[in-house]
């Protein structure tokens, strides 16, 4: 098969071990990272490729007290009203065709079983969820937004950029995990940092060092092969 042929003949280069080696951690140590670490991190993924140069990048990077502060009131909010806050944007459709409903399920089945909650365990399945409020304890909490005038091109940038933090923080030894979930409690957000009338918030980000023992454990979610989601023309 043409996945095998890859295997056979590719050498991996340290960058591609890195991307395949991330993944979503949502388990992280109680130790402090070095604020010039995550300067240096920024400072690497700003070069992140951007139509016209236009860079529709913003990130708040939070801390210590700053972290706390804004974890509490997300906190509270999701646990007195969490259904008066919604994102200023969809993720998902409201219904989600195939085969992606499919994956979504799969993707439910894979990580909440490596966590032992059951499919019908709503009460353990609404406390993990709870957990995005607090950045999964990672020491470091990043909230990513964009100028709202802009257009879905720009979107596709911001999403580069917050590929190269991911990555530039893997090649550094720590983990990440991007949350969407979040965005709903832009106006908790805004309340408790410094942005601009024109900021959406797209996602958050948890970073910090990982729980190895969890690493160890995690399950891999699976990925399509490459002649899975890839045409090849001319060749």
């Amino acid at each position: 098969m043409f996945t095998d042929d890859i295997e056979r003949t590719h050498e991996l280069t340290e960058l591609e071990s890195i991307m395949m080696s991330r993944f979503a951690n949502r388990f992280y140590l109680n130790r402090e990272v070095d604020p010039a670490i995550v300067k240096g991190i920024l400072n690497s993924a700003r070069y992140a490729a951007t139509g016209a140069n236009v860079q529709p990048w913003r990130v708040h990077v939070t801390a210590g007290n700053a972290k706390e502060r804004l974890i509490n009131a997300i906190s509270a909010a999701h646990e007195a009203s969490p259904g008066d806050h919604s994102s200023e944007y969809r993720y998902l459709p409201e219904t989600l065709p195939e085969p992606f409903a499919s994956r979504l399920r799969e993707f439910g089945t894979v990580f909440f079983g490596s966590l032992g909650i059951g499919r019908e365990d709503v009460a353990a399945r609404a406390a993990n969820t709870a957990r995005n409020c607090r950045f999964f304890d990672a020491p470091v909490a990043l909230i990513f937004t964009i100028d709202r005038r802009l257009e879905k091109g720009s979107w596709l940038d911001l999403g580069m950029f917050i590929q190269n933090v991911m990555l530039a923080a893997k090649a550094r030894g720590l983990d990440t995990c991007t949350q969407e979930f979040l965005s709903r409690y832009h106006a908790v957000i805004r309340a408790n940092l410094p942005l601009g009338p024109e900021e959406l918030v797209v996602c958050t980000m948890a970073m910090g060092y990982g729980d190895p023992d969890w690493a160890k454990r995690r399950p891999q979610m699976p990925k399509l092969p490459v002649e899975g989601f890839a045409s090849f023309h001319g060749f």
